[in-house]
């Protein structure tokens, strides 16, 4: 019975608007709302219903005044439901990319141009549910997790926003279609090995303020560091000397495709999304080499690690 009303209640959703996907900001208007009762507003109109039938048998006017009262409060709360959609405008949908496998947390912006208050909004995606209402400022944000199955792009869908104020006799409901996309990064390997030989040479060395092993005694320069300053031998010489330290060489690591054609492609994938993540958390530069694409880097830090991501995320299905 429950999978029949699922099934009856997708074929009516096809004939709701919006009827295919459409450009943020989106505005509600009063011809994409709807209202029906709630199980507790039929229950409101039958015990409404019995008051008039039993104020008209028996001839009582107080009774019939008061069942005519609360019959119109109860219409009124249709209009009422309606308003607090009416003029609502989804501003923009966002969310930060995840591995695939992972919750992606989607937000939703709302503003309220009007002026006019609007509380107990719901969200509704793929069985999850969130609650907002806008501030003083008229703007609200709804955050829904949505789950991720496979790396690349993900359409969202269809939105429910809802709501059963004031009294909670009518829900009033929209569908917002957003045509923006979401990028979902491919899943990294759980274990993967260490990072390829980069052919670093620990014999050739550089001068570096942040290395490890001294280097050599030189006179001090305007600008030096007062933490540099090797001040038991400047109190020798009579004179400021500063201390120079040196880091060993390191060359680029390079991720290559073609260097794990023994793994399967989408085993491939996760390996060098994994690589990517270890050189990014050591602080290594590193290049990303991918079939029919221009090699990435090499670089590192926030924008880099997110391009390497993304093209991993983009390739072609096998």
């Amino acid at each position: 019975m429950r999978q029949a009303l699922r099934d009856l209640r997708r074929r009516l959703q096809a004939f709701e608007r919006p009827r295919a996907p459409e450009r943020m900001p989106v505005r509600i208007g009063r011809r994409r709302i709807y209202v029906l009762p709630t199980a507790f507003g039929l229950f409101y109109g039958v015990l409404v219903l019995a008051m008039v039938l039993g104020a008209l048998n028996y001839n009582n006017n107080p009774a019939l005044m008061l069942a005519l009262l609360l019959g119109a409060s109860g219409l009124a709360s249709l209009i009422a439901a309606h308003l607090q959609l009416s003029g609502l405008q989804a501003e923009a949908l966002s969310a930060e990319p995840v591995a695939a496998g992972e919750l992606l947390w989607l937000r939703l912006s709302l503003a309220a141009r009007d002026g006019r208050r609007r509380r107990g909004l719901r969200g509704d995606l793929d069985g999850a549910s969130a609650f907002t209402g806008t501030g003083e400022d008229g703007t609200a944000e709804l955050t829904l997790p949505v789950p991720t199955r496979r790396r690349g792009w993900l359409e969202p869908g269809r939105l429910r926003l809802s709501t059963t104020q004031p009294l909670g006799l009518a829900r009033a409901w929209t569908r917002i279609w957003p045509r923006q996309q979401l990028l979902v990064y491919p899943r990294a390997e759980a274990h993967p090995p260490p990072l390829p030989d980069s052919g670093g040479d620990s014999e050739h060395s550089r001068v570096h303020p942040l290395g490890e092993e001294p280097h050599q005694l030189r006179a001090y320069r305007s600008g030096d560091a007062p933490r540099a300053i090797a001040w038991k031998h400047s109190a020798r010489r009579d004179s400021l000397v500063v201390r120079e330290y040196e880091r060993a060489l390191q060359q680029d690591v390079l991720l290559d495709w073609n260097a794990l054609r023994a793994l399967p492609y989408e085993a491939r994938i996760s390996r060098l999304a994994a690589w990517v993540d270890l050189a990014e958390r050591e602080g290594r530069r590193y290049r990303l080499r991918l079939p029919g694409q221009p090699q990435l880097g090499p670089g590192r830090g926030l924008e880099h690690h997110h391009a390497c991501l993304r093209a991993l995320a983009l390739l072609p299905d096998a």
